[in-house]
């Protein structure tokens, strides 16, 4: 029974921190104003759970418990460094005003307060100068709850390679003196962007993952949608968070029938579209119009957003507005241009007007070079050759794509239509 006990404690302990980590390292951040310390605060509370809980019992407010805790040890830590006497007095006011939690305008003043020191930590992990791949290892550690391991295991990196990463990301904030805030006026607009950059990235690798067995990693999409839903919910009047929610939202809708029976990748126009989750279409849907409510130009998550909303209205393949998205792809290489952009334009010119006309784009950004070495250049440019009936130039770029991919799905699949072409085309 007492074994039991510990297991029940130990799941209510994992659930606790998964739920409260972020939130507890966001307030410990705005006492000690060190991500790197209050995250070894936030821990060292961890444990006093792990060794307590299990003979005390789970506290009726475990987040509470655990924000105390880690506060008392705070004041420990502060109180052996002269430099913050001053710190000790406000950490003392703040654990008297704790002691009057059960008022309900407490309440919801600390509600605020938390909902602020989060906005502060996102903004935080995901700084401009931090690499990128710094920042989706810090975001994932310290908004995310995920342990070293698990962020390693999602994108098939050495687990020394991601701590590495979240060690040298936490010394640079500090070093560099990084402020823990939300930045105010022109700066809010770059820093944002970084935000919201990093919970895509991570989304991505979920819906579309760049190597390894797995076409899709769907934890990494539940964890961006989160985070995403949680920044929605603290910049509420932020058109291209609710612009990102959207996109996500409607991507993830899909996720059930991009894979077949055995696992195998169904491509988009080949999707049983019965089996997109309606409810996470219409929750894009919500968030698009929000997106668009808020006012002025839309700008690159919410134009990709109206995009998936075209594939998500059509009931059919064949029903999709294809002009209508190559409008928007159109519009959203104005306002951010990429090659990468460029390619999926092609692909939507391709199906409203014809291969040929989208050939010529793709030939153009081959010849450009600077999609050089990306498989989707090949595998585009593989599909409407075929369409186009020069059969043995398709399979040879189907092949072509098949190498470079380091997707082993994704290589199967580029596989076996190439092989289907092969076999159609016999010379007579």
């Amino acid at each position: 029974m007492a074994e039991t006990g510990t297991d029940d404690a130990r799941r209510a302990i994992d659930a606790v921190w998964r739920i409260e980590s972020a939130r507890l390292i966001a307030g410990l951040t705005r006492i000690v104003r060190d991500v790197g310390i209050a995250e070894e605060l936030a821990q060292d509370a961890l444990v006093a759970a792990l060794e307590q809980w299990p003979g005390a019992g789970v506290p009726r407010n475990p987040g509470a418990w655990l924000m105390a805790t880690a506060k008392h040890r705070a004041i420990d830590l502060l109180r052996r460094n002269e430099r913050f006497a001053r710190k000790i007095q406000l950490l003392g006011h703040e654990l008297e005003i704790e002691q009057r939690l059960s008022e309900p305008t407490a309440d919801a003043a600390l509600g605020d307060e938390i909902e602020d020191d989060l906005l502060r930590l996102v903004f935080t992990a995901c700084h401009p100068v931090l690499s990128r791949d710094a920042r989706v290892a810090l975001t994932l550690r310290l908004l995310g709850g995920l342990t070293t391991e698990e962020i390693a295991r999602a994108f098939l990196v050495a687990e020394p390679t991601v701590a590495q990463r979240i060690v040298r990301a936490k010394r640079t904030l500090s070093r560099r003196h990084v402020p823990f805030e939300v930045p105010e006026g022109p700066g809010l607009g770059e820093r944002l962007a970084s935000v919201l950059e990093v919970v895509y990235l991570v989304f991505n690798e979920g819906y579309a993952a760049t190597a390894g067995d797995d076409w899709m990693r769907p934890a990494l999409c539940e964890e961006a949608l989160r985070l995403g839903r949680v920044l929605a919910g603290l910049m509420p009047d932020e058109p291209e968070v609710h612009g990102l929610v959207a996109l996500m939202e409607i991507q993830a809708s899909r996720s059930a029938a991009r894979t077949g029976p055995s696992g195998e990748p169904v491509l988009l126009l080949d999707q049983d579209r019965s089996r997109w989750d309606h409810l996470l279409v219409r929750r894009g849907f919500a968030a698009l119009a929000r997106a668009n409510e808020l006012g002025g130009a839309p700008g690159p998550y919410t134009l990709q957003a109206a995009i998936a909303a075209c594939h998500a209205r059509a009931l059919t393949a064949d029903a999709t507005d294809w002009a209508r998205i190559a409008v928007l792809y159109e519009a959203l290489a104005d306002r951010t241009p990429s090659p990468v952009v460029e390619l999926n334009r092609a692909v939507a010119v391709a199906m409203a007007h014809g291969p040929a006309q989208g050939l010529e784009l793709v030939d153009a950004l081959a010849a450009d070079g600077s999609l050089r070495g990306y498989h989707l250049l090949s595998s585009v440019r593989g599909d409407l050759l075929a369409r186009l009936g020069r059969t043995e130039e398709a399979r040879a770029e189907l092949e072509r794509a098949a190498a470079l991919t380091r997707n082993a799905p994704e290589r199967t699949l580029l596989l076996e239509r190439a092989a289907a072409l092969g076999e159609a085309y016999r010379p007579g």
